[in-house]
């Protein structure tokens, strides 16, 4: 089965909370990974960008069961 575009895709990337905090767990996540190079600069604990990674996941999977009004489908909601 060929996967589908969900209908107005591009309203859902530019609008929904779930794509905006899967973005920002994805960036803590290379944080983390850049740690070893920033770490010689400024001190952070390990694991701190991690478990920031982790609850942000954890909201963007909430934020995915919760109605956004503005990707409903009425066109006056971006204004």
């Amino acid at each position: 089965m060929k996967p589908k575009l969900v209908p107005e895709w591009g309203r859902v990337l530019r609008h929904a909370w779930s794509i905006r905090l899967g973005i920002l767990a994805g960036f803590l996540s290379g944080c983390e990974i850049a740690l070893p190079i920033i770490d010689q600069a400024i001190s952070i604990p390990r694991g701190v960008f991690a478990a920031l990674s982790g609850l942000v996941t954890c909201g963007a999977v909430i934020s995915r069961l919760v109605a956004q009004e503005n990707l409903k489908g009425d066109s006056d909601a971006d204004q």
